[in-house]
């Protein structure tokens, strides 16, 4: 896995990681399972890289049956309290605790960029079953928006967004060629829940203390300049885009 240290950092800080990061569009779900959604069956997936189970309880409402696997211990603790009866494994998307074409579909929600992508198809193809998905989705802030760059330029970018950004969303057999959808949301946040999305980035839980604290100034001074009044409370719109991707077994 690349950039090993920073992809294993969010356990310290799984609270916040749930707090902070937005969740998915149920059409997403939807959209990933297509091709082997059944009424006669229901479709059994992975969640890989899951997280605290921000994916894992849209692909539920989907009506899949969801086992989330994720190497770090401290973030499937997280998910089995926020998504109780999920049955939970570590393992890494190069390395899956489960039998040879086991599953119907494998989802991935902000951590294909993590993986050796040629290691990982070929994980993931054994597990699937012939015709099953590979699923890859990710929620990227719209640097469009003026305030939204200057919050980028305030915690930096990702590695995600730089992948997307040169258009290199890489599997390899025996995973098929991409489809790739597009949605555009907004979530609204309270100041504590924008410092929250901002700490649980890698490039954050990794800097100084006194870089972290002078990205969430930084952060909160934007948050002053955007904010507006809902119920009393302060609040921010963060415009998103969902991109995703599918791919079928051979």
């Amino acid at each position: 896995m690349a950039d090993d240290a920073l992809a294993r950092s969010f356990g310290a800080v799984a609270g916040v990681y749930e707090s902070g990061r937005p969740g998915y569009p149920l059409e997403v779900a939807q959209w990933l399972l297509e091709p082997v959604a059944s009424p006669m069956r229901t479709a059994r997936v992975v969640d890989l890289g899951a997280g605290t189970g921000k994916l894992t309880r849209v692909l539920r409402e989907a009506g899949a049956d969801v086992v989330a696997v994720d190497p770090d211990a401290a973030m499937l603790a997280e998910l089995r309290v926020r998504v109780p009866g999920v049955p939970t494994f570590q393992g890494a998307a190069e390395r899956m605790p489960l039998p040879d074409a086991s599953v119907d579909a494998v989802v991935m929600a902000q951590a294909w960029h993590w993986v050796d992508p040629a290691e990982a198809a070929a994980e993931v193809g054994r597990i699937l079953r012939s015709g099953g998905v590979l699923g890859l989705v990710w929620n990227i802030r719209e640097d469009a928006v003026a305030w939204v760059a200057a919050l980028t330029a305030a915690m930096g970018g990702s590695h995600a967004e730089d992948m997307l950004a040169t258009g290199d969303v890489r599997a390899g057999a025996p995973i098929g060629p991409w489809e790739r959808r597009t949605w555009r949301w907004e979530r609204t946040l309270t100041r504590e829940t924008l410092l929250d999305m901002v700490a649980s980035r890698s490039r954050v839980i990794a800097a100084s203390v006194e870089e972290r604290t002078a990205i969430l100034d930084r952060v909160s001074d934007l948050f002053d300049a955007q904010c507006r009044r809902e119920a009393g409370i302060e609040v921010v719109d963060l415009p998103y885009r969902t991109e995703a991707f599918r791919g079928i077994r051979a």
